[in-house]
């Protein structure tokens, strides 16, 4: 199918996870593999079709930022807050394998996910409440996921769930030592705040969280480690609700996730990576989540330097984050999203090629 269309949309993407994901069950000899992937897939799809109604009925629709592209203005009045579709089912299955194993580590990543998930609730709820694309104060957002990260490094490092040491390959690691700890911090708050910046587009965000949760379940599985396989299949869960949701918030979206989603995915998948230890692996395939923040940062430190020179700042791109730029060239919305995806898929091969070949 993608080799006839050239293109890459909503069935081929959920075609060639399953079949990767059919690979992976063989390979591995684990079947589960492909059973968490798909319940979660049934239930995501479900939840997100009825809930649909609820959120529309309670009037809980997306305010359009006024300095975004002028072509966004038609999609206000969109419903939003649909990340709940896709995180009320996780964080049951957390407290499930929670009874089941008993795990700290589990216990931590239900703590840190509810955290982040009560946070982008919130901004959510103030934004509808406000008619206005403002929800909390920058600030008030950062001290909530502050908090929230230094609790879980402080409870993950004292429980030994953080090993301080980076791995690059089976036999090559970075002690970090205490280094780490700044490292994890980095790595919840910049990844959740990172994934928000990308949810700009119909489908972006939401497709590429479900291709980056596939790959760092198949490094996960790929480590060997058997204390580390249930987070492979929760990666594989999440994996599995995101392309849920991702039918319905897919090009021209019903249903958008907005912070309550975009945070704790972020969130969720660097919780993960640093109980599992995955740091590398995990750079390499958020690729498009680390792209989309640096041109942020480049727009606004070019801006600024410029202006300090010159009296009047200049622009690299124009807007930002970086898709936003796409869209002003006159690229058509589904197309980047699209191109997204394969650069996304590019990076987890090259990602899982890495971690088997180092």
């Amino acid at each position: 199918m993608i080799g006839k269309t050239k293109t890459l949309n909503f069935t081929s993407l959920l075609l060639l996870i399953i079949f990767s994901l059919i690979v992976n069950s063989f390979v591995f000899s684990n079947l589960l593999i492909i059973y968490y992937f798909l319940t979660f897939f049934l239930i995501s799809l479900l939840i997100t079709k009825y809930g649909l109604k609820i959120i529309t009925q309670l009037n809980l629709f997306q305010n359009i930022r006024d300095e975004g592209p002028a072509l966004h203005l038609i999609k206000k009045n969109t419903p939003t807050m649909g990340g709940i579709f896709i995180f009320f089912p996780f964080l049951l299955l957390l407290l499930v394998l929670k009874i089941s194993f008993d795990s700290i580590g589990i216990s931590l990543l239900f703590f840190c996910t509810l955290g982040f998930f009560i946070t982008g609730f919130l901004d959510d709820y103030l934004s509808v409440s406000n008619k206005k694309n403002t929800g909390l104060k920058a600030i008030e957002k950062f001290l909530l996921q502050t908090f929230i990260s230094i609790l879980f490094i402080i409870l993950a490092f004292q429980s030994n769930s953080i090993i301080p040491l980076i791995s690059l390959s089976k036999d090559l690691y970075i002690d970090t030592n205490l280094i780490i700890i700044p490292i994890c911090f980095l790595t919840l708050v910049g990844l959740s705040n990172a994934v928000n910046l990308t949810d700009g587009l119909d489908g972006l965000a939401s497709g590429c969280s479900s291709i980056v949760f596939y790959g760092l379940g198949t490094e996960i599985f790929i480590k060997g480690q058997k204390e580390l396989i249930v987070y492979g299949l929760i990666s594989y869960a999440m994996s599995g609700l995101c392309m849920g949701f991702l039918k319905f918030n897919k090009y021209p979206a019903k249903i958008f996730m907005g912070d309550t989603g975009s945070l704790t995915i972020g969130a969720t998948l660097g919780s993960i990576a640093i109980l599992t230890n995955s740091f590398f692996t995990l750079f390499i395939i958020s690729g498009i989540f680390v792209i989309e923040t640096l041109s942020v940062i480049i727009q606004v430190g070019f801006f600024k330097i410029t202006k300090r020179i010159f009296k009047k700042g200049r622009r690299v791109f124009l807007m930002t984050p970086i898709h936003h730029h796409f869209e002003l060239m006159g690229m058509k919305e589904e197309k980047i999203v699209e191109n997204f995806w394969k650069i996304n898929i590019l990076l987890v091969v090259l990602g899982i090629v890495l971690k088997i070949n180092l």
